[in-house]
């Protein structure tokens, strides 16, 4: 069966974001049909839309799968739920949040799944990480990550030192 690369988004304000985090890349790499190729470090964020929440933690994942997009997406919402992830307001706080950000060299428009992600152009929290991973990594239409990253808005990232032990990530 052949792999195909994925890239994961990871996101978190509450509930211990580092923690909610490196466990997120734990169970990420117990996914059927799947490896973990790399990991991104963490990066601290200023949250989009409400400004009344905590800073984000954010990373990137890097998979190799043969599952199937959106059988992919079904796999990252069940991580999303086993975190206690509600869905109770646009861009507002979230223990976990999984975003598949590239599946390989694909553009898929379908109701549950865009992909590429398409708010990557606009986020450093994203487009930073996804570097970190592949310093060479275009969108499908040809666009260097790094060229976007260039032009996208500056979210005032924090580079976080890896912790010893995962779960005493900073919040």
């Amino acid at each position: 069966m052949a792999l195909t690369d994925a890239f994961i988004g990871l996101g978190s304000n509450l509930e211990n974001p580092g923690a909610q985090l490196a466990r997120a890349i734990a169970e990420l790499a117990t996914l059927p049909n799947t490896e973990l190729a790399a990991q991104s470090p963490f990066y601290r964020s200023k949250p989009l839309g409400p400004q009344d929440q905590p800073d984000f933690i954010n990373g990137c994942a890097w998979l190799k799968t043969s599952l199937p997009p959106l059988e992919l997406l079904d796999q990252l919402q069940a991580i999303e739920l086993a975190h206690g992830r509600e869905r109770l307001q646009h861009w507002g706080p979230r223990t976990l949040d999984l975003d598949l950000l590239l599946y390989g060299n694909r553009v898929i428009d379908h109701p549950r799944l865009h992909v590429p992600h398409p708010e990557l152009p606009d986020r450093d929290f994203v487009l930073r990480p996804l570097l970190d991973l592949n310093p060479h990594l275009a969108l499908p239409d040809g666009r260097y990550l790094s060229e976007l990253l260039g032009r996208c808005p500056d979210n005032r990232l924090q580079r976080l030192e890896p912790a010893r032990n995962p779960g005493s990530l900073p919040d």
